[in-house]
This record gives C-alpha cells, sequence and structure tokens, in this order.
C-alpha cells in the first residue's frame, strides 16, 4: 500500500520510522509525476514489508516540500534513520529506484 504524507503525518511517518522510507513528491498536473507513479505503487507493494513508500502532493503540502528544498517534481527522497540517505530527481526507471531502496535496507 502507497502511503499519503502530508504536512501533519510526515514526522510521524517518514522522520521517526523505524524502516528506510521511499517518498514521491509530485504534483497531479505534472507529466512525468504520472510516469513515475504506478512505479512507486509497485515498490509499495515489493517492499512493503522492508520498507514504507509514499506520496507526498507538494501542493498540498508546501511546508514538508519548502524544509526538503524540493524545486523540480518528481523528486524522490530516501530517508534511512529520520534523515535523507539518498535523492532521485525526474523520472527513472524503476530499478534505479529498487536499487537505491535496496541499499538502504
Amino acid at each position: 500500500m502507497t502511503h499519503e504524507f502530508t504536512d501533519a503525518n510526515f514526522e510521524e511517518l517518514v522522520v521517526k520510522a523505524d524502516k528506510p522510507v521511499l517518498v514521491d513528491f509530485w504534483a497531479e498536473w505534472c507529466g512525468p509525476c504520472r510516469m513515475v507513479g504506478p512505479i512507486v505503487s509497485e515498490l509499495a507493494e515489493e517492499y512493503k514489508d522492508k520498507a514504507i513508500v509514499g506520496k507526498l502532493d507538494v501542493d498540498s503540502n508546501p511546508d514538508v516540500s519548502m524544509k526538503y528544498g524540493i524545486r523540480n517534481i518528481p523528486t524522490i527522497l530516501f530517508f534511512k534513520d529520520g534523515e535523507v540517505a539518498d535523492k532521485q530527481v525526474g523520472a527513472v526507471p524503476k530499478s534505479v529506484l529498487a536499487g537505491k531502496l535496496e541499499s538502504l535496507l
């Protein structure tokens, strides 16, 4: 299941998580974001026991987006132990995202 991250729950679900977290920063109007969306959903299913995978709508959640300096979307941040451990900007193949997530496990 893909988690829905917001300004309100980000601290609890991402920063305090006891597993690696993949956060897809996206927006409804963003074409490349719609290409990455299904990949993120697949990763959420494949890693459901090992990692937390979710999306954050930058238009609805400006605080988190600003805090992490999100200027281009899609941007995917990988968190481990509450810190940003890796980053991917732009649409990339699933194998790239899976590899980055795998390296944090």
